[in-house]
């Protein structure tokens, strides 16, 4: 893939933010969404689609397999499925670009079709471990090739092999992983017989949810304080109108940005609270956050308020690991509260975040420290001491390395910083948040290119 030059960022408050936003669409929702339409049999529809690059990598892997997508002028999608078992043979490699979510639950689509696919992506996906999939895909029946040339099996490039019919298994969850959970179920659905999936600690439910929604026969159990989930194969799914609340994940950048910036008061409209992963409003609160939840409803079978946020003075934490897996996207952006929080905090139970886009844990610790915060990096998480809501040195310029979260958690810290912070790249923000730049200036924040990187 071709790097385009760095674009640098900085924003800073001079005044407090207000004023009501929405956040794009669910990123997890909006994966399932096109991927469950594209199996069904039928016309579905999707509203409020998060349009990032992530998102949209799954759209054009789906239509290189058949389904017939397309978007209206006001933001509608139509796609028109294929049926379970009816992926036709891509024509050339998938490139997933960053996303890992795509790049996994697709390999469990594939698994359990007549398919032979090749998988690539950019720098940053090349690097992240694969075989948490390959192993349970591989005893469906599915085969794993790495692409000639490449050093590692484990990692992007691969080609992925499907086996028909496939082969029904059960399988215990060795770490707590959506991704996983949901490659395997994804699978099921064109293998006869029932698929099992044993998860020790609940993880995102959207999978379940929608996959009952669009009409698999899935069941789960609760056993012991596990979680059982079964899906019965070869299922015929139903065309659906989906509407995708906004993203939990997103919603904390400018929820944390309401926070730390003195006199603000903001509301996020329309935004997920599904309890699997609203784990960061949950730690938040527990600081001292002022954050309500107003007109809390369902829509589509999944939680939603308009969350009002007041700037907050806010102390530091030690929540319990298992809140995890309800939030390990969100913890660069609550690191930034703790830096600003008074008191110390310890956040631990974090491996997971050293195999994500980029080792969060070292790069959130190396640029907070650039700024001037006080953290020590542990194997698993930080231990914060915070300023008491004074504000950070800042004076620094921070490196991505191609990670949307990193970006957008130091365009937030810099917010709570006397000296202009520069993230050195914006671009990698487009994967998952398009208009985060101009949906912080629209709450009045003062946004500039920064220096060169």
């Amino acid at each position: 893939m071709s790097h385009a030059p760095a674009q640098p960022l900085r924003l800073s408050a001079h005044r407090p933010l207000t004023g009501r936003v929405t956040v794009p669409g669910d990123k997890s929702i909006s994966h399932r969404a096109l991927m469950l339409s594209a199996l069904a049999v039928g016309e579905s529809r999707v509203e409020g689609l998060l349009e990032g690059e992530d998102v949209l990598a799954t759209a054009a892997a789906m239509r290189a397999m058949g389904a017939t997508i397309a978007r209206s002028e006001d933001g509608r999608w139509t796609i028109h499925g294929v049926g379970v078992g009816g992926l036709l043979q891509p024509q050339a490699a998938l490139d997933m670009g960053n996303s890992g979510t795509s790049t996994r639950l697709l390999m469990g689509l594939v698994a359990s079709h007549a398919v032979i696919a090749t998988f690539t992506g950019d720098a940053s996906l090349s690097k992240r471990p694969m075989g948490r999939v390959i192993e349970p895909l591989s005893k469906m029946g599915a085969a794993f090739t790495a692409s000639p040339g490449a050093k590692n099996s484990q990692t992007l490039p691969l080609m992925v092999r499907g086996l028909v019919p496939a082969v029904p298994i059960e399988y215990r969850l060795p770490v707590a992983s959506a991704q996983v959970k949901s490659a395997v179920l994804l699978a099921g659905l064109n293998t006869p017989g029932i698929t099992r999936v044993i998860e020790p600690v609940p993880t995102r439910d959207h999978s379940e949810r929608m996959l009952r929604g669009f009409g698999a026969e899935l069941t789960v159990e609760e056993a012991g304080g596990e979680r059982i989930i079964s899906i019965t194969g070869e299922a015929e799914l139903k065309p659906q109108h989906i509407v995708v609340p906004g993203d939990p994940s997103s919603a904390g950048f400018p929820v944390v940005a309401a926070l730390i910036v003195p006199g603000s008061d903001i509301v996020v409209e329309n935004v997920g609270l599904n309890p699997t992963r609203a784990g960061l409003y949950q730690v938040l609160r527990a600081m001292g956050a002022d954050i309500t939840f107003e007109k809390e409803r369902l829509v589509g079978g999944e939680p939603v308020a308009d969350l009002r946020v007041k700037a907050s003075t806010l102390s530091g934490i030690e929540p319990d690991p298992s809140v995890v897996p309800s939030m390990v996207d969100e913890f660069p952006i609550l690191f930034v509260a703790c830096a600003l929080a008074q008191g110390r905090s310890v956040l631990r139970g974090l491996e997971e975040l050293r195999v994500k886009e980029s080792d969060r844990i070292a790069v959130m610790a190396e640029g907070l420290r650039a700024i001037g915060a006080a953290v020590e990096e542990v194997e698993d998480g930080l231990i914060i001491d915070g300023t008491g809501g004074e504000r950070l040195a800042g004076g620094a310029t921070v490196a991505t390395h191609l990670d949307h979260r990193i970006a957008m958690s130091f365009a937030v810290a810099s917010l709570a910083c006397r000296a202009p912070v520069t993230v050195d790249d914006r671009a990698p923000i487009a994967t998952s948040f398009p208009i985060f730049i101009p949906m912080m200036e629209g709450l009045g924040a003062e946004h500039s290119e920064g220096a060169t990187a």
